[in-house]
This record gives structure tokens, C-alpha cells and sequence, in this order.
């Protein structure tokens, strides 16, 4: 093992957003600035032919990357997303241009270019802690897989390599606000997963302050409630629930390539030939072939990232607002609607009681109640839903919940974690 001395970082790799946290000599930690002094990197990445460059393809990340996507849109190939794949034995290479890339290689790529955008504060470290989630996202999550790819995606990043669940590390870093011990459950919300732990948190001063209970997860998150809305407000656009002509009968279409087009990781990936060929295929023989086309239009013209800033626009006003606008102009598709809050709640309503599930399934492990615990602590961006945190206010009470850092406070747990020197307590 090192010392606690050694260049030591937190990475907090998300499937909407990396951020990186800087273990100090004292005991601190400092957030690392990429790109123009941001702390938060987006989990992006954007391919374009260029002569110059060896290969004749460039790629960027993060805000590069959506600078780069935005300037030419459909001379790119725009990924995000791509960690929801990590733990999928379907998925295998990602078609871009003339080549197909692992989910290893895609994941090296990012890391060289975050670290470029870094200044030199990710070169040469000793230890590097990565978040993961508690259960990996994807209908069945194959846990070794996961493990083998990030190993051989953060092989050469630092001299020790170790992994922690999310939720735990910003228990840790939560921990630190604390005055008095306390039995505390963390909800962490990312994109692809809902993840939760329950810790018992030591006095100030402790030789072990925070002891893990228990743990459990679901990859359930921001991306499906994402998938929810383009179901309900842009699928029917699309062709869903169309049917086809095949010889003398009438089919429904395929549901796959709508479930494609509303799983982020997948979308951009539709952009290969063998998939726009089976489009124009079924375009041919489609009974409305108009919407067929407004798919294969959407999928060629790199739509995603507009599209899925439009979601992400609802929702946000969704959070605050009773009701919301959605709008989306491009790729000659419009599509404009009024939704009410209540209507996305029930959109999201089976997520809902399965991440709810999931609180009760932690508790059970941690062997405790919900009157043990004296605190709840909720983070990552979709904690913000308010029909989220109302999971978590209905059970424990208003005055139990806290809330913050919901973009910071694990990559700043896992820079404390990476500060112990031994963090084979922590490691999952």
C-alpha cells in the first residue's frame, strides 16, 4: 500500500457527468477544474474525421465534445452515456465511422481526454478511487463483466486501482457535516442507477467513522424516467405502435428500434449501416412510412443530444413548476405538448415503487428500521424529482431528509476514502 501521502484522486465516473476530487496532505480535498475552470466533466464523446490526425479520426470529451458535435453535427458521431453498457454482455462494440470500439477503449479515450482537459492534476497518480454503482444498470447486469472492463479501462490511469460504492463514498464525505453519531441512509440518483447504503457514523474524532450496514441497488434512474418522456411525447412520432406490410399480412413494427431510440447509450449507436438499411427496409413497407422516415431522419441528422436536452429541459421545470412546455425542432420532426407534473409521476410511476422497493430492500440488509435511522442524505440529479424525494419525506419525515452536492459529493467522499491508508474497508 502507499502512504496517505501520495498523489491520490476521487473519480466520481458518472453515466451524465464525471467529476474528480483531489485528496490533500490535510485531510481536505479539492474538486479538479476541467475545461474553463468547470469541476464537472460530462460523460461524452464526440468522433470526427480529421486528415491530420493519425487514424483520420479525432475525439473529444466533456464540453469539447458537445462544442465540437454542435459545430457539426452530422459529420459526428456523438456518445453519451456509454457506462450503462459497462455490465451488458449484448452490447460489444460501438460502430463509429469505419471502426468499432469496446466499451474499454471508449472508456480509455474519455479518461486521456479528461485528463488533458486537467491541467496535469490526473497524471501521474498513485491511487485513483472509482465509484461504481451498487447494482450495475441494464435488464440483467453481469457484475464480473463490469469488473473486467473497468479494469482494463482504468489500467495505466494510476499505480492502485480500487472501486467503491457511490452511495458509500458520499456517506463518507456526508459523514463529515455530522457532529454526533448517527445512523445514516444515503440515496444516491444517478443516470443509469439508483443506489443506496445505510452507515453508522462514529463521534467526531473516531478511529472509524463511518461503518457500512448495508447496501442495495437498481438501474433505475434519470435515463429511464428520460425513456418514459420520449415514449409518451416522441415514439408516437416515430412509427410506435405502426404496423407493416409482409406478403399478404400486417405486422406491428418491431418495439426494439423504439427501445433503441429511447435508451441514450443505444441511440447514437443506431447509426450504422445494417441498422439504417433495415430502417429503409421497413420504411418501404410501413402502413405510415412518413414516420419511419422521421426515425431514420433523427437517427442520421446525430439528434440525440438535442433531444435529449429538450428532456432534460422538462424535467427541470417539471421540478419546479406544476406544468411545463416540451418542444423539439429538428431533423424535420416538431414536436411541441404541455405536461403537467402529474402526468410525468404516473409516466414514472412503476420506477417509482420499484426504486422504493429497492429503500426497503436496504434497510433489510442493514438489519435496521425506519425509525433507526436519524438521518437520510440525498444526492445525484435525480433526487431533484420531486416525486423522488417524496419516497423519502413520506417514510422518514421532512425534518430527517438533507440534500446537497448532487454533482460533487461522491467524486469529494472518494478523495477522503483515497486519503486512508488502507482502503480495503471501503472497496466493493
Amino acid at each position: 500500500m502507499i502512504a496517505t501521502t501520495g498523489r491520490a484522486v476521487g473519480l466520481d465516473f458518472g453515466t451524465t457527468n464525471t467529476v474528480a476530487a483531489l485528496a490533500g496532505a490535510e485531510g481536505d480535498t479539492a474538486l479538479i477544474p476541467v475545461d474553463d475552470a468547470d469541476d464537472v466533466f460530462r460523460t461524452a464523446l464526440c468522433f470526427w474525421h480529421d486528415e491530420d490526425v493519425r487514424g483520420g479520426v479525432a475525439v473529444e470529451a466533456g464540453p469539447a465534445a458537445i462544442r465540437e458535435y454542435l459545430e457539426f453535427p452530422s459529420d459526428s458521431r456523438f456518445l453519451q452515456s456509454f457506462k450503462s453498457v459497462a455490465a451488458s454482455a449484448s452490447f460489444d462494440t460501438a460502430p463509429v465511422f469505419e471502426k468499432r470500439h469496446r466499451f474499454e477503449e471508449l472508456g480509455r479515450m474519455f479518461l486521456e481526454r479528461l485528463a488533458a482537459h486537467a491541467g496535469g492534476a490526473l497524471d501521474q497518480l498513485d491511487r485513483v478511487v472509482v465509484g461504481r454503482p451498487v447494482t450495475w444498470a441494464g435488464s440483467r447486469p453481469d457484475e464480473a463483466l463490469a469488473r473486467t472492463r473497468y479494469d482494463a479501462m482504468f489500467a495505466g490511469f494510476a499505480r492502485e486501482v480500487h472501486y467503491v460504492y457511490e452511495p458509500l463514498a458520499a456517506a463518507y464525505s456526508h459523514a463529515s457535516t455530522l457532529t454526533e453519531p448517527t445512523t445514516l441512509l444515503v440515496a444516491d440518483f444517478g443516470g443509469g442507477t439508483s443506489d443506496f447504503s445505510v452507515v453508522r457514523v462514529a463521534e467526531p474524532g473516531a478511529a472509524r467513522r463511518c461503518v457500512p450496514l448495508g447496501h442495495a441497488g437498481i438501474g433505475v434512474a434519470g435515463d429511464r424516467f428520460d425513456a418514459r418522456i420520449i415514449d409518451r411525447l416522441v415514439l408516437p412520432f416515430l412509427g410506435k405502435g405502426g404496423q407493416y406490410r409482409s406478403f399478404d399480412k400486417v405486422l406491428d413494427i418491431p418495439g426494439g428500434y423504439f427501445a433503441d431510440v429511447a435508451d441514450w447509450s443505444k441511440l447514437a449507436m443506431m447509426r450504422n449501416r445494417r441498422t439504417l438499411a433495415e430502417l429503409d427496409r421497413l420504411r418501404r413497407s410501413a402502413l405510415d412510412p412518413d414516420a419511419i422516415g422521421r426515425m431514420i431522419a433523427l437517427i442520421e441528422n446525430e439528434s440525440g443530444f438535442g433531444l435529449y436536452g429538450a428532456i432534460g429541459g422538462l424535467k427541470r421545470a417539471l421540478s419546479q413548476d406544476a406544468s411545463a412546455a416540451f418542444a423539439f425542432h429538428d431533423a424535420g420532426l416538431t414536436i411541441e405538448a404541455e405536461v403537467s407534473r402529474t402526468e410525468f409521476e404516473a409516466w414514472i410511476a412503476d420506477d417509482l415503487a420499484r426504486i422504493a422497493a429497492t429503500v426497503d430492500r436496504a434497510l433489510i440488509v442493514a438489519g435496521v428500521t425506519e425509525r433507526d435511522i436519524d438521518r437520510v442524505f440525498l444526492t445525484g440529479g435525480t433526487s431533484l424529482v420531486p416525486a423522488v424525494r417524496a419516497i423519502f419525506t413520506a417514510r422518514f419525515g421532512e425534518a430527517r431528509i438533507e440534500a446537497g452536492g448532487e454533482l460533487t459529493s461522491i467524486a469529494n467522499g472518494l478523495a477522503l476514502i483515497a486519503q486512508d491508508g488502507d482502503v480495503s474497508a471501503w472497496t466493493a
